[in-house]
């Protein structure tokens, strides 16, 4: 009865049908894997709710993909394509995150062509390529800061900031200017490393004095996005 209720209305004798147990090993094995992947995801940068997720749940849909095409990787890939031409609005993603997005989509075609073993081992050695590469990002290892200043565009700000700065960090340098609201601000970013983190508020209140008292962000610069 139960293999009745989940046979295809065209399958016939010349086609392989697979069966309920090995079809929730598959998809049970890439959901392991997915969660794998996005606790991964989740030690070494700040990710959006919504990003775990789908690190989560893409190597069971890819598994499933590729399972109802009986194996032919070819169509599945083709199937998969066509999701591509919907246009989601979200942020442009970073260049390791593109990479998680591809790790789970080929961890699901292993588990959706059987290959639990290969997959597994593949998802464990890549995941520990990423939290060990994670040690030697020099942006971790120097303590380095991302600083972002708003100022009025009546402010000339070349040099203003410049005795706060080496005041209170040890190495400092402006890497972008940018005009904000319609043109009315200008934001600053700065990439830097502080003398003393004890002093970091003490530090903030020396640049709200000169900027007008506008917005300011201190980040680390792990948890920034980066480019591409």
């Amino acid at each position: 009865m139960l293999e009745k209720l989940f046979q295809g209305v065209f399958d016939t004798a010349s086609v392989n049908v697979v069966s309920v147990d090995k079809f929730l090993l598959c998809v049970g094995a890439a959901l392991l894997i997915g969660a794998c992947i996005a606790f991964t995801a989740s030690r070494k940068a700040q990710q959006t709710h919504s990003f775990l997720t789908t690190l989560l749940t893409l190597p069971a849909l890819t598994c499933v993909v590729i399972m109802l095409v009986n194996g032919n990787v070819g169509l599945g890939v083709a199937t998969a394509g066509t999701f591509s031409l919907v246009r989601f609005r979200s942020a442009q993603g970073t260049a390791k995150e593109m990479a998680l997005i591809f790790l789970s989509m080929v961890a699901g075609l292993a588990c959706g062509m059987g290959y639990l073993g290969y997959a597994a081992l593949f998802t464990v050695v890549l995941c520990l390529i990423f939290l060990v590469s994670g040690l030697f990002d020099p942006a971790v290892r120097g303590g380095q800061r991302v600083l972002r200043i708003t100022v009025p565009e009546d402010l000339d700000y070349t040099g203003i900031f410049s005795p706060t700065l080496n005041s209170y960090c040890k190495d400092w340098h402006l890497n972008q200017v940018k005009t904000t609201n319609m043109g009315a601000l200008f934001r600053l970013t700065y990439s830097l490393s502080l003398r003393d983190p004890a002093r970091e508020k003490e530090f903030l209140d020396q640049l709200r004095l000169r900027n007008g008292n506008l917005e300011i962000s201190l980040a680390q610069a792990a948890f920034t996005e980066s480019e591409l």
